[in-house]
């Protein structure tokens, strides 16, 4: 698994370049572990990644630092740095928030649309239909998020989309888990339909109704991908600095590498 530098690291200046590295790298990370590119529980290597980057190990804590805060990863003193594994109460909250929002958003894009949007969201179906058809999950993942954003821009709040998207990020693993269930693509498709033929035809309570259905579904089977997936989700009782439930010490994902865990005390060198 390879995270890829979106800036050329060999002709700044090392603070510069160390500036630049820290929303990239954070970026990165954030974006790989809420689709479990990196899996919940997988131990990262602040050595390797800033190998990677080509910029010492100060711009990679600082990234881990801010990653750590939003709740992506744990930091356990004296063993090391993991992807957090996912709190059922954070993905709770977060439907919480998404569906409170958007099916006030559906409402009032189901009033405010006009043809031009008419035709948007048509085009965005056809995307989202092809994606499916494709076998393509990341395409499929974008034009699942490109419709809810266009919902939030025809109802006039535009911004109402960044306050979701910040509160959602622990929702979207489940997301990005709950896509790997044979038929949920299809089933995603059929459910944006329904929510796009109330909002064309102005049904207000319809398309409300159409988003908290389609919104529920990643709920109704929370449960049964908990339960297949025990390992990537938080165990209240592993508050005591341990290692995370299962880990071996050999498990390493670090942007590409893979190493033991002794790996980042023999680098040697803070910077």
């Amino acid at each position: 698994m390879s995270i890829h530098p979106g800036h050329d690291t060999g002709q700044a200046s090392a603070p510069r370049r160390s500036r630049v590295a820290v929303p990239q790298i954070y970026s990165d990370l954030r974006s790989q572990i809420v689709s479990i590119a990196l899996k919940p529980g997988a131990w990262l290597s602040e050595a390797r990644i800033a190998e990677q980057y080509g910029v010492s190990r100060t711009p990679v804590r600082e990234a881990f630092k801010r990653l750590a805060e939003d709740g992506f990863l744990d930091v356990v003193p004296q063993v090391g740095t993991y992807v957090a594994r996912i709190d059922m109460q954070a993905v709770r909250d977060a439907h919480f928030v998404r569906e409170t929002l958007e099916c006030r958003i559906v409402e009032l894009a189901a009033e405010r649309i006009d043809d031009a949007k008419r035709a948007e969201l048509v085009r965005n179906l056809r995307e989202l239909e092809l994606a499916q058809r494709g076998g393509d999950r990341e395409a499929h993942f974008r034009a699942d998020e490109s419709m809810h954003a266009m919902l939030a821009r025809i109802a006039g709040h535009a911004y109402a989309w960044d306050v979701i998207q910040e509160a959602k990020a622990q929702l979207d693993r489940i997301r990005h888990l709950g896509l790997a269930r044979p038929g949920r693509p299809r089933e995603t498709v059929l459910e944006h339909r329904a929510i796009a033929e109330r909002v064309i035809a102005g049904d207000a309570k319809g398309a409300a109704e159409a988003m908290r259905a389609h919104l529920g579904t990643v709920m109704d089977v929370l449960g049964a991908i908990a339960e297949k997936h025990a390992d990537y989700f938080d165990d209240p009782g592993r508050a005591d600095g341990r290692l995370p439930a299962g880990h071996s010490g050999r498990e390493v994902v670090d942007a590409g590498y893979e190493a033991r865990a002794g790996d980042e005390a023999r680098a040697g060198g803070e910077d």
